[in-house]
């Protein structure tokens, strides 16, 4: 037994095969983009999916069954958490930046207007507007989730967030439908690169956020949450409440003022 509250992680090869699948995805990409091959990307997707599976089994077993995430560790983790959410709004307001320094002063280039000349902005009261309103919902029935965690709840528990996953999943195919739609594509300007850039990164967000809820939901299911020993779910809670807030954002600035 150990004399001090710190887990020691065990020599683990997936930081290795993540590194591999992420080098493999770079390469795959560069490939499907100049030579319209996949295969090397689809190779890669399949490394990091598997990597992801078996070091989250890992994390799961060491926390759940063998009591090796402490006061000390868990705590750890949720600065470590906070910390990565702070890189990513600094992130996103690399994308605001971008986009207000353009539209306040429009230049030359792009005819001293804004949006440029022939680009029909979507309407903020469609499918925006929708949207914003399943964000700001499931924001809603991940709170709840949490509540019945702790609450003792298990039934409204599960229920709350398999509606967090559907709404997750829905806000994502609505956002496909409207790139589908888009009246302009990312080289029409700097309108369509701020644009498809920051949303488009917020839709992997939104994506990467479902992946983490659902991980959550899976252990629920299994009994691995307790009212004291949750900090995956309220890790992910914190990350799909910050994905809504960059959003809302998002919605005023780009869809709604930027008209």
């Amino acid at each position: 037994m150990n004399n001090h509250p710190f887990h020691l992680v065990d020599k683990s090869p997936w930081p290795l095969t993540g590194s591999i699948g992420l080098m493999t995805l770079m390469l795959g990409m560069i490939m499907w983009f100049h030579k319209i091959k996949m295969d090397l990307f689809l190779l890669s997707i399949i490394i990091i999916i598997l990597t992801m599976i078996q070091w989250w089994r890992d994390v799961t077993r060491e926390s759940t069954f063998q009591g090796l995430h402490t006061f000390k560790v868990t705590l750890g983790m949720k600065m470590g958490m906070l910390l990565f959410i702070l890189s990513e709004v600094l992130f996103f307001l690399s994308f605001f930046w971008a986009f207000f320094h353009s539209s306040l002063s429009p230049s030359m280039e792009i005819g001293l207007i804004w949006p440029p000349k022939g680009i029909t902005p979507f309407n903020p009261m469609n499918v925006p507007m929708l949207n914003t309103m399943i964000l700001l919902s499931s924001g809603i029935t991940i709170t709840w989730a949490h509540n019945s965690l702790v609450n003792k709840n298990y039934t409204q528990m599960i229920q709350s967030t398999i509606l967090t996953v559907i709404l997750g999943v829905y806000f994502s195919i609505l956002q496909l439908y409207e790139y589908i739609e888009s009246p302009f594509c990312i080289s029409d300007s700097v309108y369509g690169s701020t644009f498809f850039v920051a949303t488009g990164f917020h839709g992997l967000h939104v994506i990467i956020g479902t992946m983490f809820i659902v991980v959550s939901l899976s252990r629920m299911l299994k009994l691995h949450m307790s009212k004291k020993h949750h900090v995956g779910f309220e890790a992910s809670a914190w990350y799909w409440h910050f994905v809504d807030v960059v959003w809302l954002f998002l919605y005023i600035s780009i869809y709604w003022w930027g008209n």
